[in-house]
């Protein structure tokens, strides 16, 4: 099977689109996080269909995000745990996680997950922060810069120019 359209692109929120970009990819990440290990674990709280998992598991392997490794010969039975570039999903995870807080109809009850810091012991809400000064940022306090590549293949398939438009800005550009 050949590369997909987003595996192509010059971007990379689409190359990691083409691994982890479906629903239940992420919720098999979850699931790791939360400290799931077992194949039947991953279906019992994720609520995927076995076929659906293995193949997700297995492309998750093959994409080098999870190791699989045997516990048990009969039956055949793997644990599987994230690797390194699996761990590097944890901001992605948690910033679901943080939109659905703030978003999520949860009630009286306030969001089901609370992130604890193993440091200090306390509560957290992780955030972003510039990594010059250490400021908060957000979409509308950071400023894109293509490179190259990435700059000229958009171009490539711009239907037409617009000049003046920015990313998140919610007035359209001046005249």
């Amino acid at each position: 099977m050949g590369k997909s359209v987003l595996a192509n692109m010059t971007c990379p929120v689409a190359r990691t689109l083409d691994v982890v970009g479906d629903a239940w990819t992420l919720m098999i990440v979850r699931e790791l996080f939360l400290g799931s290990r077992r194949f039947d674990e991953m279906a019992a709280q994720t609520g995927m269909s076995p076929h659906l998992l293995s193949v997700r598991l297995k492309k998750l392997v093959e994409a080098g995000l999870l190791s699989r490794k045997a516990y048990q010969e009969r039956p055949a039975r793997h644990a599987y745990r994230l690797t390194a570039k699996g761990r590097d999903l944890w901001p992605v995870v948690i910033a679901l996680k943080q939109w659905g807080d703030r978003w999520g109809d949860w009630g009286a009850d306030g969001p089901p997950l609370q992130l604890r810091h193993a440091g200090c012991g306390g509560h957290s809400s992780p955030s972003l922060v510039c990594s010059g000064c250490g400021e908060p940022v957000d979409a509308l306090t950071m400023v894109p810069e293509l490179g190259a590549a990435m700059a000229s293949e958009r171009a490539a398939r711009a239907p037409s120019a617009n000049p003046g438009s920015t990313p998140c800005s919610d007035s359209p550009p001046s005249a």
